[in-house]
């Protein structure tokens, strides 16, 4: 209990030393204490075919991997460090399930008027496992060409997120939105013409 006292009333930094060093309580302080920056680091994306939980998890394993390599010279503090492997391991995470060839999605875009559509009013299974995959290659594609934020943006905007929302979500003002998601509309466009 001594123990448990002691690591409540350290530094973040002293903690990673401990926790370096092989002290799993110091470990499991700074877990603790770092957990809400990673849900809410985790709630600003959004991952296709998977949970927010999913990304939470993903941004744990930053943290640790922020824990097992923060060095105090050179770097500024924990806690910028942490938030910065944090948000890396969930964009990756993203990023990745966009490239990912087997997972469900459940938005699409016709390329058909509803009119027009065949099958329109009972498709079947392969027509909606082919919107799928059409949507899942779409993002691929767009990953390659969309910078991080753009990628979050328009993926924010594309599952009909406003504005106002992609704001609240991102941290970032409506100007930034409005410029990521014209930018993105401009590259998108060059890749549809392909």
């Amino acid at each position: 209990m001594e123990e448990k006292r002691t690591t409540e009333q350290c530094s973040d930094e002293q903690l990673v030393i401990l926790s370096q060093g092989g002290n799993r309580q110091a470990t499991e302080e700074l877990l603790l204490r770092y957990a809400p920056l990673v849900r809410r680091r985790a709630r600003c994306f959004f991952l296709v075919g998977g949970e927010t939980e999913d990304l939470i998890q993903e941004g744990m394993f930053g943290l640790l991997k922020a824990i097992s390599e923060y060095a105090a010279t050179g770097q500024g503090s924990f806690s910028g460090f942490a938030y910065l492997c944090v948000t890396r391991r969930i964009v990756d995470a993203v990023k990745a399930s966009a490239r990912l060839k087997n997972v469900p999605l459940n938005n699409y875009v016709s390329i058909f008027d509803s009119d027009s559509e065949p099958f329109a009013d009972n498709p079947g299974p392969e027509d909606e496992m082919l919107r799928k995959e059409d949507r899942r290659e779409f993002l691929g594609r767009m990953s390659r060409v969309l910078s991080d934020f753009e990628f979050r943006v328009i993926v924010m905007y594309m599952d009909g997120m406003s504005s106002v929302e992609i704001c609240q979500a991102t941290g970032k003002d409506g100007k930034s939105i409005d410029n990521a998601i014209q930018r993105s509309k401009k590259k998108l466009q060059k890749i549809i013409k392909r």
